[in-house]
């Protein structure tokens, strides 16, 4: 029983007591009044005793307290102390009020109360409720975590090193995939001997082979073309920081022997699991592949990064891949319902002459199919005002309401010229099927169509006239194109083309001559290429304001307060091209929506394809564009601060 409760029982025993002794008196002086007497000198003695008893018992009472709350008070104060977090108080004046020994070790002196807490935190300069959130610093080599409590003015400051240690070897060494692909083996290999054969690829492999030695890579040969990599983060941030050299090397290796022999990569981590982790490594490798190869593609978890893509796609000799898309795309058009063709937002005469192209290959097997035309711009008027003089063709060509009407889970959408959902004329008709076809020559970026059937995507080519040409070839076995029809897709070919001044292979020629035999009339194409007097001399405006940078690249601000064209942005661009010493051209403008186009132009030295994704845009190695916000001289700075530092990164201008 504590001491207390004791003294007070003890007390209380004390009062009946002496209450018993006065009822005794009361009855002796009853009976003898001398007896009353003597018990009242004795019930005065006790009552003096139990009076002095009392005062002791609370003087050892209250002296239990005041000790007891000492102690108390003692304990308290050692155990905040040694408390094994530290504790921070502080004012509104953001100054330390009070902490605990445990920041006086981690901060090294004995006292920081008056300091204010950007003194010795400045990530707590500003301390509010946003920040309540756990932040992580680094003090003396040590990790530590800063827990705000804003409405209390108190902070919490734990060491957590052995934790993010432990998270950080954790997170080191998970599993990192990858696959090095020989993009062109057997294009290259075709007419080599065997000794020339074993004597290229063992060049190749040895470098292979020394970069994964260098990186402590564990590489595995799964076919003659193809190496799987295994390895872990670690080693894979060393390779992004090195940014890929093997594509250099292997690329100089072959140069030097006349052969246009190019790598791609694709590497993955950072995913739920293995079977993830294959199928995001496969992605990456497709994704490099469909850029035109001769670069890397890492997907770490929801980053996506790209790396080389210096040289042009090498143009494939076989026409092998092209019949089996063709037959492909023909069973597809059998089983479905109807066929809705579309090219991108603002179309040109590439993605036109395409949707032609593709029409006329439904039109073979019966099926009713329709092209979707959001609206006629300046770079196909002339183009549209040849196609209507054939009103079964125009009957073709609906708005993107009445081709919602007609799509159905068993139509089949095309979309050709471009692969990206935002770019599409109508991005609802994707949603509204589960049957999609691309067919583009663009290089791909990193937003893509993923749920396509089937997809035809070949950076090599010119146009995608030329693929569909060539398409049209082998989806049926007598294809009779009409003289618009044809003229069309030759139309697509020579504007991508620059009058086949650009990217142009033996296959382009091919497409082209098959176009010519079934009536293509180059002449109308002539004229509906020719330029417009006044949009000449607002083109020499333009170009009049170039200037040059790095002494091999046109760039050329229009003047903001005039709204051009796409159209006369884009062909600013080609003929700043033409200047001598002008590797690559960018011409920057204020376009009639409101926003800032840039028109990037090259002639293989330089990929301007990468400029424009550093902007937000996209396209081919030689030819790519962009739309931002802002006003024109920021996006110009943006684009020579993007120069800038592809330099730095890839060696832009080697």
């Amino acid at each position: 029983m504590p001491k207390f409760l004791a003294q007070r029982w003890h007390g209380m025993h004390i009062v009946w007591a002496l209450v018993l002794i006065f009822m005794l008196t009361v009855a002796l002086a009853w009976y003898q009044w001398i007896f009353g007497l003597l018990g009242l000198l004795f019930g005065g003695v006790v009552a003096v005793y139990a009076i002095l008893a009392e005062k002791a018992f609370r003087k050892d009472l209250d002296d239990y307290v005041l000790t007891l709350s000492h102690r108390i008070k003692n304990v308290s104060n050692e155990v905040i102390s040694h408390l094994p977090f530290g504790i921070i108080i502080y004012n509104e004046e953001k100054e330390i009020q009070w902490h605990n020994a445990f920041i006086a070790t981690v901060i090294g002196r004995s006292s920081i109360v008056g300091d204010t807490l950007a003194t010795h935190f400045p990530v707590l300069q500003h301390p509010s409720k946003d920040k309540e959130a756990p932040i992580e610093i680094t003090i003396s080599g040590r990790v530590f975590q800063l827990s705000l409590r804003a409405n209390e003015r108190v902070i919490y400051v734990m060491d957590i090193t052995e934790r993010w240690m432990i998270k950080k070897r954790y997170d080191e060494e998970k599993l990192a995939l990858g696959i090095v692909m020989m993009d062109n083996l057997e294009e290259v290999a075709q007419g080599m001997d065997e000794q020339q054969r074993a004597l290229m690829l063992s060049k190749v492999t040895g470098e292979i082979n020394e970069w994964a030695l260098k990186y402590g890579l564990l590489l595995r040969r799964l076919s003659s073309d193809r190496y799987m990599i295994i390895t872990n983060q670690v080693a894979l941030k060393g390779l992004e920081q090195s940014r890929f050299e093997l594509l250099d090397d292997v690329r100089e290796i072959t140069i030097e022997q006349k052969l246009p022999m190019t790598l791609s990569i694709g590497f993955a981590s950072d995913a739920a699991n293995v079977i993830e982790l294959g199928h995001l490594v496969q992605g990456s490798l497709d994704i490099a592949l469909g850029r035109g190869g001769d670069q890397a593609v890492v997907k770490f978890g929801q980053r996506q990064s790209f790396y080389g893509g210096k040289s042009n796609a090498v143009e494939k000799r076989t026409r092998v891949r092209a019949r089996v898309i063709s037959h492909a795309l023909r069973d597809l058009m059998k089983e479905s319902d109807n066929i809705i063709i579309m090219g991108h937002k603002m179309p040109d005469m590439d993605a036109i002459g395409a949707a032609i192209g593709v029409l006329k290959a439904a039109q073979l097997y019966g099926k009713e199919a329709y092209i979707v035309l959001e609206g006629i711009n300046p770079a196909i008027q002339r183009m549209m005002d040849m196609l209507k003089e054939d009103e079964k063709l125009m009957k073709r060509i609906i708005s993107p309401e009445q081709a919602l009407g007609l799509i159905g889970k068993r139509s089949l959408a095309v979309v050709v010229d471009t692969h990206r959902a935002t770019m599409v004329a109508e991005p609802r008709l994707l949603q509204a099927t589960e049957r999609i076809v691309i067919v583009d020559h663009h290089r791909r970026s990193e937003e893509f169509i993923d749920d396509a059937v089937l997809v035809y995507m070949e950076p090599y080519a010119s146009s995608t006239c030329e693929l569909v040409t060539e398409l049209l070839q082998y989806i049926h076995e007598r294809v009779v194109l009409d003289v618009r029809e044809a003229t069309a897709l030759l139309a697509g070919i020579t504007v991508d083309t620059k009058s086949f001044a650009f990217r142009t292979g033996s296959r382009t020629f091919e497409a082209a001559s098959f176009l010519r035999r079934n009536g293509a009339d180059s002449a109308l194409i002539q004229r509906m290429l020719k330029e417009d007097l006044e949009e000449y001399i607002r083109k020499a405006e333009i170009i009049r304001n170039a200037e040059t940078f790095r002494d091999c690249i046109a760039i050329a601000v229009a003047d903001s307060s005039k709204q051009l064209p796409q159209l006369l942005i884009a062909q600013s661009a080609d003929t700043l091209l033409n200047m001598t010493g002008i590797k690559a051209s960018f011409v920057i403008g204020l376009r009639q929506d409101g926003l800032v186009g840039v028109s990037a132009r090259s002639l293989g030295n330089i990929n301007v394809q990468i400029v424009m994704e550093r902007l937000g845009g996209g396209g081919h190695f030689t030819n790519a564009a962009a739309q931002l916000q802002g006003p024109v001289t920021e996006v110009a700075a943006k684009l020579k601060q993007v120069l800038t530092d592809l330099e730095k990164e890839e060696g832009l201008f080697e």
